[in-house]
């Protein structure tokens, strides 16, 4: 009948006929072959064969189908979601049968074939054209199947085994991790052919071997251009004569770094001495990049082009050369380093005097660790104790007034994974976050905020200055609604209207939930119902943190906006135009820096998510304590707290009961026992598989 119904299409392809006639063209007379005639037809509509407008089809093709560009992005289940390029419209769902040669990161072409007065989730389309390819490199396990060599590939960014011709395949063995390069879609029945590039595993294998598909898929590299290389090699290693000239001179100063016991690169000190006025003046110096880094070198182009520094589990692929990263901008005790300086006066309460910037030189008198400055916080006593509790003290002045002033104080936890020198995981702890961490975070905050409430005064009094801001928007009605509910459902009264809801008001609700059951999942709820911080050329302010302006200009060793930050700033002081930026260029700019962290961030994940497997598999069989983490139709992750490794509980594997997906309880409910399974919750878990190819862990219910 299908097949019947596809023939009549394509011989009338300007037919827009209802079903019921159809059905008399087909000499369909009896019910129960209309009914299978309609279910045909819904198929045909799923499958982008047909398009339906009211109750007439007809033939889709490529005059009724709109067209357009973006990135895809390729689930675990094998499906896809296409982001579109344009920002008014809605993410666009692919099946699997119609992803064809798409790879997850691909920019791509697509038809959309469900248009027609439906809602705009519902839209759905078909890859056409491939624009650009992000993945070059794949690793995967060589198998050899009845239709020759084949690569299972690991990641979900790649649905589809690709072909090895035999040839290729001589002198690798069946089961083997192999690196496969130089892709070509053959055809939809073919798929992929490649060539094996590499033996990937065993003893002695680099991180940047087993991070090649994490470089491929994230447009990573370790290494720099020549001409950038050789710009950074070129630069003087000792502060200069020429460079003094104008700068404060801060080196008599107490200054000093507070950074993770592994940390590369100090682009941030901090210093404190009290005025004779009684008033207290906070230093905060920052790495002054921008004098090495000019605008438009060949260091400059890199830099912006990379956006930011990645962190990936025991590697670096920072955004400037070591020679400066490591080197001459990194603030390095007992060496002089140039710096920019963000000066603020504060009373002995905390109230904000006057701040000033300037070009500076320090000399670092000692670099502490965050479980250093903490000791001393604890005990009262150590190098410079005087400063740090001094610091502490302020730091927790500032902290109580931002949240006074609508900051919304979220937690969560980081993990921090340590290698051997096999780069084999031997360990995995918590990334503490305490009055140490504190101390640092609320100084950076305030030099952050001041930098831009500085840029834009000077805007309004005749200065039109385009800034690059920090900017978090207001919550998604419809998630703070879909939140607000929930926290209905489990107790929580009281609660202001949505449209009325302010950061203080969810300070609170975060606050009600501590030490309680629900606190997990509380937190968590609340972060999701939030927007995503990004930066942009217009002002919106951070909902966050409760500030009307923010920018980022404390870390310009590690992230571009930082470096246009200080760029900019000194234009603004200097009247300089060299220094300044067009409003059109920085709106792209912030677009770019924008992608290149949230690219990082995937990165990252993707780095611990492999270091995490390959922990994880020496337990096979043991118990932990778990919390949901997630609840779909499929099962419950769930994270280890010890370890906050993440994995499946699949329902198939919940056989105490039938379990039904609540999903706007977040929760899945026995039909029988009753018993509830709620996002946040508790639960003891055994690990029973580790797919290290996959990067999966399974767990199932203890006991």
């Amino acid at each position: 009948m299908k097949k019947e119904i596809i023939a009549y299409f394509k011989k009338n392809p300007g037919s827009n006929i209802k079903s019921r006639k159809l059905a008399q063209i087909l000499s369909i007379t009896d019910e129960h072959g209309y009914a299978s005639l309609k279910a045909q037809l819904h198929t045909l509509l799923e499958e982008g064969v047909l398009t339906k407008d009211g109750k007439r089809y007809s033939l889709l093709t490529a005059q009724n189908r709109s067209s357009m560009t973006g990135t895809i992005q390729i689930t675990r289940d094998g499906f896809g979601f296409v982001v579109p390029d344009s920002k008014k419209v809605p993410d666009i769902f692919i099946a699997e049968r119609n992803l064809h040669s798409a790879m997850n990161g691909d920019r791509v072409e697509i038809i959309i074939f469900q248009i027609q007065k439906r809602k705009a989730k519902n839209l759905e389309g078909e890859v056409v054209k491939i624009i650009k390819r992000k993945i070059e490199v794949v690793a995967g396990t060589l198998r050899q199947t009845k239709s020759g060599w084949k690569v299972v590939p690991e990641r979900t960014g790649i649905t589809q085994r690709i072909g090895i011709a035999d040839e290729d395949a001589a002198g690798y063995e069946n089961g083997e991790r192999v690196i496969v390069g130089d892709l070509v879609w053959v055809s939809e029945t073919s798929g992929f052919m490649g060539k094996i590039l590499k033996k990937s595993g065993g003893e002695g294998m680099s991180l940047d071997d087993e991070y090649m598909t994490i470089y491929s898929e994230y447009g990573l590299n370790p290494q720099f251009p020549l001409p950038v290389a050789q710009e950074a090699a070129d630069i003087k290693h000792q502060v200069d004569a020429e460079g003094l000239k104008g700068r404060a001179d801060f080196r008599n100063d107490i200054v000093m770094t507070i950074d993770p016991v592994d940390a590369r690169d100090f682009d941030d000190a901090l210093s404190v001495k009290l005025l004779e006025n009684g008033n207290f003046q906070f230093g905060i110096h920052i790495a002054d990049v921008s004098h090495y880094v000019t605008r438009d070198s060949e260091l400059d182009r890199e830099a912006e082009r990379r956006g930011n520094s990645v962190y990936l589990v025991g590697k670096v692929i920072p955004m400037l050369p070591e020679a400066l990263s490591n080197g001459i901008c990194s603030l390095v005790p007992n060496e002089d380093r140039f710096t920019y300086s963000c000066v603020v006066e504060l009373t002995p309460r905390g109230k904000l005097v006057d701040y000033d910037f300037t070009k500076s030189i320090i000399n670092s008198k000692r670099r502490f660790t965050y479980a250093e400055v903490m000791q001393i916080i604890l005990t009262k006593k150590g190098d410079f104790a005087e400063q740090i509790l001094t610091l502490h003290k302020f730091a927790l002045m500032l902290r109580t007034k931002r949240m006074g002033s609508g900051s919304v104080n979220f937690h969560s936890s980081e993990v921090k994974i340590f290698l051997d020198e096999a780069n084999l995981p031997v360990r995995m702890e918590r990334e503490p976050t305490d009055d140490s961490h504190n101390l640092v975070e609320e100084f950076m905050l305030l030099a952050n905020k001041l930098v831009a409430t500085y840029i834009k005064e000077k805007a309004t009094h005749g200065q039109e200055t385009s800034s690059v801001y920090r900017v978090h928007d207001k919550p998604d009605p419809e998630k703070l609604r879909d939140f607000i509910n929930f926290l209905k459902t489990i107790g929580y009264d009281n609660l202001p209207p949505i449209e009325k809801i302010k950061p203080k008001d969810l300070n609170g609700i975060i606050e009600r939930a501590q030490g309680r059951p629900e606190e997990v999942l509380v937190n968590s709820l609340a972060i999701r119902s939030m927007a995503k911080a990004v930066y942009a050329a217009k002002n919106i302010g951070h909902y966050g943190l409760g500030f009307k302006y923010y920018t980022h200009f404390t870390s310009p060793i590690r992230r571009y906006s930082d470096l246009l930050a200080h760029r900019i700033l000194h234009g603004v002081q200097t009247n300089n135009k060299k220094f300044l930026y067009g409003y059109s260029f920085l709106e792209s700019l912030c677009e770019r820096i924008s992608f290149t962290e949230r690219n990082a961030a995937e990165a990252e994940r993707a780095s611990k998510k492999l270091k995490q497997v390959q922990f994880m598999k020496s337990f096979v069989g043991e118990e932990f304590d778990a919390v949901i983490s997630g609840v779909t139709n499929f099962g419950l992750f769930v994270e280890v707290l010890e370890y906050l490794s993440e994995g499946l509980l699949r329902m198939s594997d919940m056989n105490d009961d039938y379990y039904v997906y609540d999903e706007k309880k977040y929760s899945m409910v026995g039909r029988k026992k009753k018993r509830v399974f709620r996002l946040g919750d508790p639960i003891r878990v055994k690990l029973v598989r580790v797919d290290e190819i996959k990067q999966e862990m399974d767990f199932v219910l203890a006991g």
